[in-house]
């Protein structure tokens, strides 16, 4: 294979390495596939695998909302079970976890049931989770979810008692 230097020069905005596998280079190929759709070269595009990554693309975020999910929930758990405990960074990632839910809906409104329908499966994680990070058994933790969805979503909302607030 010839070295880059001895390449002829490319097409102006398509990269020289356009047949890169996205298994050997995924972000050369990346680039390479969006510069064959932006010069109109449409019959040189790697339309399976580039077909193949749109469609992970959405799988990404369902996955992403799962997560944040299942980190939102454990943080409300160690909040309301351990309220001596208390800490700036929980509130934080109660805060973060929430607002990072919510751009994912916003960028992509078809996802705005996903969060329910991954609810309990988040829910049996966060409460492991909880468990092994507080050192509570986990029957401690309610089995089934004890907040609805509305409440973990809403920014006003931190279960147990007020007091101690923070440490």
């Amino acid at each position: 294979m010839p070295k880059l230097a001895e390449r002829q020069a490319p097409e102006a905005g398509v990269s020289p390495e356009t047949n890169v596998s996205p298994e050997i280079d995924y972000f050369l190929w990346t680039q390479g596939q969006a510069a064959l759709i932006r010069a109109g070269r449409w019959a040189a595009l790697d339309r399976e695998a580039l077909a193949e990554e749109i469609a992970d693309l959405g799988g990404s975020q369902k996955s992403e909302i799962r997560s944040r999910l299942t980190v939102l929930l454990h943080h409300l758990l160690k909040w309301e079970f351990q309220p001596q405990q208390r800490k700036y960074g929980w509130r934080a990632t109660i805060v973060e976890q929430r607002v990072s839910l919510d751009d994912v809906v916003t960028m992509s409104p078809s996802l705005r049931a996903w969060p329910a329908e991954v609810l309990s499966k988040a829910y049996r994680l966060a409460r492991v989770r909880a468990a092994d990070e507080t050192g509570l058994p986990e029957r401690s933790f309610p089995p089934d979810c004890p907040y609805t969805l509305s409440q973990i979503l809403d920014e006003r909302f931190y279960p147990g008692p007020d007091e101690p607030d923070v440490v």
